[in-house]
This record gives C-alpha cells, sequence and structure tokens, in this order.
C-alpha cells in the first residue's frame, strides 16, 4: 500500500509536466452519505459511501499519433471515502487500460468493465449504486465467477461512434491459470434519440478441470420522454442446473431544473438447484426503491434513498451489510441514506 501510494504521488506531481505533452487529465468523485440499515430485527446506523457514484481517483489521458490515430490510458483507483481507505486487494481497482484508438473504433487492454454487464448495469434506475444497486440482486449461482462486472487481463474491441446509432464491444479474458476468470461476452446495441437498446452475452469458465461456465443473457432498454425516462432490464443467469431471472422496472422523472425523483422495482426469481443439490424455487426477493437527487452545480449533488428488498425462503440478500450481523434467510432488509456527491 505504501507503494501505491508513493506511485500515486508521483503521478500527481508529473501531471501537469505531462499535460504539456499530451492530454492528462485528474478527476475523481468523493460520495459520503449517512444511513440507517435495518436487516431482520437488527438496526445499524452508518456513515457510508457511494449512494449515488462509486468514489474514486483517476487518470486518464491521450495522445494523438497523427493520421488518425490517437493512445490513451486509463488508471482509475476505489476510494471509500467514508473511512479514507482504498481497495484492499488492489489499487486500480475499477479501471487499468491501455488504448489505441482511430476510425476503426477501439482497442483496448487490462483490467476493465466487461461487456455482458454492461448491457444491463446502464439500465440500472439507480445507476447501480447506492441501497438500490440492481447488483445486489444479480448472482454468480455460487460458480465462483469473477467476472460479474469487471475483467482481468481484458482485451476489448469496441466499434466506432459512426455507425448511424449502432454500437457494440466484443472482449475476452485468458484466465491465466485461475478458476472464475476466463472470460469472452459481447455487447450489442442501438441509440438514436429517446431510444437505447442493449443486448448482451458473456460466459464464464468456473473451473479448470471441467467445462462447467456461468452463462449471463441480457435484454434492456431505455427511453426518454422528457417529462419521464423509463428504464427496462432482464438479466438471465445460467450455472449447472440453476438459473435466475431479474427483472428491473424503474423511472426518472424530473421536478425541476435542479431536481429529480426516482423509483424502481426489481424481482430475483430463481429455479434449479444449487451447486450442493437443494432446491432453490422458493427462494425469490423483491426489491422496491424510491430516490430524489438535488443538483447545486453540475459537479455537486444532495440525495436521498430508500430501498428494501424482501427475502422468500433462503434468499438472504440485504440493502447493505449491518457489521456483526449475518442476515437470515426470509429476512427483510430496508434502508435509508442521506448523502453528498462531489465531482472534480
Amino acid at each position: 500500500m505504501k507503494k501505491s501510494l508513493l506511485a500515486l504521488a508521483a503521478l500527481c506531481a508529473f501531471a501537469g509536466a505531462a499535460s504539456a505533452q499530451s492530454s492528462v487529465t485528474l478527476f475523481g468523485v468523493v460520495d459520503v452519505n449517512a444511513r440507517q440499515v435495518k436487516n431482520g430485527d437488527t438496526k445499524q446506523t452508518q456513515l457510508g459511501t457511494d449512494g449515488l457514484s462509486s468514489s474514486r481517483l483517476g487518470f486518464r489521458g491521450v495522445e494523438d499519433l497523427g493520421g488518425g490515430l490517437k493512445a490513451g490510458f486509463w488508471l482509475e483507483s476505489q476510494v471509500q471515502a467514508d473511512g479514507g481507505t482504498a481497495n484492499a486487494t488492489r489499487f486500480w481497482h475499477r479501471r487499468a487500460t491501455v488504448s489505441l484508438m482511430g476510425s476503426f473504433g477501439e482497442v483496448r487492454l487490462g483490467r476493465q468493465l466487461d461487456p455482458s454487464y454492461n448491457a444491463w448495469g446502464a439500465y440500472d434506475t439507480f445507476n447501480t449504486n447506492g441501497l438500490a444497486d440492481l447488483g445486489s440482486l444479480v448472482s454468480v449461482l455460487g460458480s465462483g465467477a469473477d467476472t460479474k462486472s469487471r475483467i482481468d487481463n481484458g482485451v476489448n474491441y469496441i466499434l466506432p461512434s459512426n455507425l448511424g446509432g449502432f454500437y457494440g464491444e466484443v472482449a475476452a479474458a485468458p484466465g491465466e491459470g485461475t478458476a472464475g476468470k476466463k472470460y469472452i461476452g459481447t455487447r450489442l446495441g442501438y441509440a438514436a434519440g429517446p431510444v437505447d437498446v442493449s443486448l448482451g452475452y458473456g460466459q464464464t469458465d468456473a473451473s479448470l478441470s471441467t467445462d462447467d461456465k456461468l452463462k449471463v443473457l441480457s435484454l434492456a432498454a431505455s427511453y426518454d420522454l422528457k417529462v419521464v425516462k423509463l428504464f427496462g432490464a432482464v438479466v438471465q443467469s445460467k450455472y449447472l442446473s440453476q438459473k435466475q431471472r431479474v427483472s428491473h422496472v424503474g423511472v426518472i422523472v424530473p421536478v425541476s431544473t435542479a431536481g429529480k425523483f426516482r423509483v424502481s422495482f426489481a424481482n430475483s426469481n430463481l429455479s434449479g438447484t444449487s451447486t450442493t443439490g437443494a432446491s432453490v424455487d422458493a427462494n425469490d426477493a423483491n426489491q422496491f426503491a424510491l430516490g430524489y437527487i438535488h443538483s447545486l452545480s453540475k459537479r455537486t449533488e444532495l440525495y436521498t434513498t430508500y430501498a428494501q428488498i424482501k427475502n422468500k425462503g433462503s434468499s438472504a440478500l440485504s440493502v447493505a451489510t449491518v457489521n456483526g450481523y449475518t442476515i437470515k434467510a426470509g429476512d427483510k432488509s430496508r434502508g435509508l441514506e442521506f448523502g453528498v456527491k462531489h465531482s472534480f
């Protein structure tokens, strides 16, 4: 960690000098909230982070190589702003990539978001953050897959942006001898005017000795009517004899030039048998969320979110962790948070 911090300080010191030779940007988000979470009968007051957007610190840059070719880099670290810590296992947790870009599109190498996650994550009404994160419902079904949202050692090709509204990407990660990391996936979408539709597929090798794979297929869309923006997504996952279908609908309603309400509902439906052979047919869950965002400026926002998850059967999902308490099967989880987000 000490070496990582020294490296970060060096990057800060030389960012100004580097910008004279190419375009280099220091950017980040600090998002902190006060929240109360109740899982079952246990209640806890917390200072949390990432209620509206994930707190982060990053550097990105682009160099013009001539002839329409550009090179770029992106280094982005996760920041736990409530306690001032970074990710415990890796410093550049969110992204670490180098790219070549041109009229052909972009070839991006390194740790990054994977296409099958992008295909549904961008259509979560609550932006896969905070108490109402749709990702808290989406499961890897006991496969051990480490590719739910990001891939290590990824090779990603992204289509150019001049295809009449069509966009897409395809990515692969070799796994490098580690179970749960070998991945291949793609995303194809169309965005024009108020409409945005996205289809995604990804599969991850769960084992080094068998051909068992976690497969994720999703379809998502949004439609902006100006007076209201509609969101919808369906994520279907399969591993061995177990299936999950997560369905999500939501709306964002502007009520002024500075304020907007968000409402969403999601359902997790399981079927088949788990990796232990137990039936999961009764282990469903429903998520409901309501929130409000008020913009103080282009970079600073206040927000509040209420969310709850009703578990059925052996389901034990939660809106957030209560330290010292493990949520029980069938418990209800709910939380309320008030926060501020500042971007730079």
